[in-house]
């Protein structure tokens, strides 16, 4: 059954900002149904103009970029609330792809509805333009991770993200959450060689601060792990427009 929005469990984290009810009927209008995808789907596709938007609903994947060589490098990973398919709405065609890494559910919106939404509900635009400046804030962060930080702090940066995030959605079960990447994708996505990931994951696991096995991540020591970080574990999640 498609999900009504009233209804969704995402309106129910935290995390998201509330909608009003005026809100809730025109995302209900906006919405035109659902799509399910295997794991290893091409949801959209560097170059492509899609005529649609997607919001992810359940499930996980990760956004990435083809090289020149045919390897591709992983930009960021996509997580249930996560919008995805502005670039095709607003330029017209996709600067990246996003794959699906485990089975995922996602709300389906109509690229040409996406300007009346500008026109009739400048609020909910607002919140679109928000979650584009918020992208743009990733990059630069991913971009400082990758050019600055030594290996460590990297790999406990990108670890604790991923981690803090599922948290606010309600996807962990006390230090445990699940990741379905590779240490190809995460390596990929730290600028790092998939051997010095391994060895850092084994340090890290060694000292007993984070192990991950076989899909599974369980973070034996949070607080070790925001010091390397150099993130403070008070500071929290933001609160974020869910569209």
């Amino acid at each position: 059954m498609v999900t009504d929005c009233k209804n969704c469990w995402l309106r129910k984290q935290p995390v998201f900002l509330s909608m009003s009810e005026d809100e809730l009927i025109f995302m209900h209008e906006f919405k035109t149904g659902e799509l399910e995808v295997d794991a290893g789907a091409t949801l959209m596709l560097e170059g492509s103009n899609s005529p649609q938007l997607f919001t992810v609903l359940e499930g996980m994947g990760l956004r990435y970029k083809t090289l020149e060589d045919g390897e591709r490098q992983v930009i960021s990973f996509v997580m249930p609330g996560d919008f995805i398919g502005l670039q095709a709405g607003v330029m017209q065609e996709m600067q990246h792809s996003v794959e699906s890494t485990t089975p995922m559910k996602l709300c389906v919106f109509d690229r040409r509805s996406l300007w009346r939404l500008f026109k009739d509900h400048p609020e909910r635009a607002y919140d679109l333009t928000w979650l584009a400046a918020l992208e743009e804030h990733f990059l630069g962060e991913h971009l400082a991770v990758v050019g600055r930080m030594p290996a460590e702090q990297r790999l406990a940066t990108g670890i604790l993200r991923l981690y803090d995030r599922a948290v606010s959605l309600g996807l962990t079960e006390g230090p445990w959450m699940k990741l379905p990447y590779t240490q190809k994708d995460l390596a990929d996505a730290l600028g790092l060689s998939v051997v010095h990931t391994n060895k850092t994951l084994k340090r890290l696991r060694d000292r007993r601060i984070v192990n991950w096995k076989n899909g599974d991540m369980e973070i034996l020591d949070y607080d070790r792990l925001s010091e390397m970080a150099h993130v403070d574990p008070a500071e929290g999640m933001r609160q974020r427009p869910l569209i």
